[in-house]
């Protein structure tokens, strides 16, 4: 089975021997039912430094990156090593924090890892069997590699960024909290100054799956005009629905766009907000 950065539920059905499957849904949802051999992530605890000692989201948001080797040692615990196919899936269509783990390990250089297009719910409709059973964990050593190698941007940099106009910075939130008339989970509403808008859920159909990659492109393009993707940033409210973006335009054939993993948690915290 060839690994791409989304996977037709269906495509599981056939046997694959040595795929370690991650399923990043609540842990009481996972226990009432997951793949056979699916291991549980989660996304403060193995995606996030959220549940450090000491965490403070106006350091790196509210879902700062954990140390690339601290998740190389992860990766070993969950049988992954170089060449093991990956195959992730969440109960929010990527957006809850399935792509967030896809984009960790294309950082760290793993390339056989792909998304379940459409999430819990399409492994459903395929009717694929479930078990309760937990696997143990696997006695492989760390992932080798301890640096993240795709492109992100910090506070700092941004700021810089947003100074001088060169590049796109891409807002992937709701247009209602882009404009600063709502904001559920910090505590201020409102946007990066000069920051666009391109809610991350305007890549999926109505059946919350991701577009085809030919309407994904159209989509991107139509919106944003001609672009560079190695110009482009990507940011939400903590940097996992930003990975949805990227995991979509991954998929459109537009590789290369760079992540503020802090994002809006992180700025409004630090800097002057727009609204409006």
């Amino acid at each position: 089975m060839d690994i791409g950065p989304l996977i037709d539920a269906a495509r599981l059905t056939q046997a694959q021997e040595g795929l370690v499957l991650l399923d990043v849904r609540p842990r009481e949802a996972y226990l009432q039912g997951h793949l056979p051999g699916a291991r549980w992530v989660d996304l403060e605890q193995h995606l996030s430094t959220a549940r450090d000692p000491g965490f403070d989201p106006a350091a790196g948001g509210r879902h700062p990156l954990p140390p690339a080797a601290r998740f190389a040692t992860q990766l070993g615990s969950w049988g992954i090593a170089r060449d093991t196919p990956v195959v992730i899936c969440d109960g929010q269509s990527s957006g809850g924090g399935g792509a967030r783990l896809w984009w960790m390990l294309r950082a760290l250089g793993h390339r056989p890892v792909g998304v379940v297009n459409g999430g819990f719910e399409a492994l459903r409709e395929a009717e694929l069997p479930l078990t309760e059973t937990e696997p143990g964990p696997s006695d492989l050593p760390p992932y080798p590699a301890a640096v993240w190698a795709l492109p992100q941007v910090s506070l700092e940099e941004i700021a810089l960024v947003l100074e001088s106009s060169g590049r796109i910075v891409l807002d992937v939130r709701s247009p209602e909290r882009w404009r600063g008339e709502v904001e559920p989970f910090d505590p201020i509403p409102g946007r990066l100054p000069g920051s666009r808008n391109l809610d991350w859920r305007a890549s999926l159909g109505p059946d919350g799956r991701f577009l085809p990659p030919e309407q994904l492109r159209e989509h991107f393009l139509d919106t944003l005009g001609p672009f560079e993707p190695e110009r482009m940033i990507v940011h939400c409210g903590s940097g996992v629905t930003a990975c949805a973006t990227l995991l979509a335009l991954e998929a459109a054939g537009f590789p290369g766009a760079a992540v503020y993993m802090g994002s809006y948690s992180e700025w409004c915290r630090n800097r002057p907000i727009a609204t409006g």
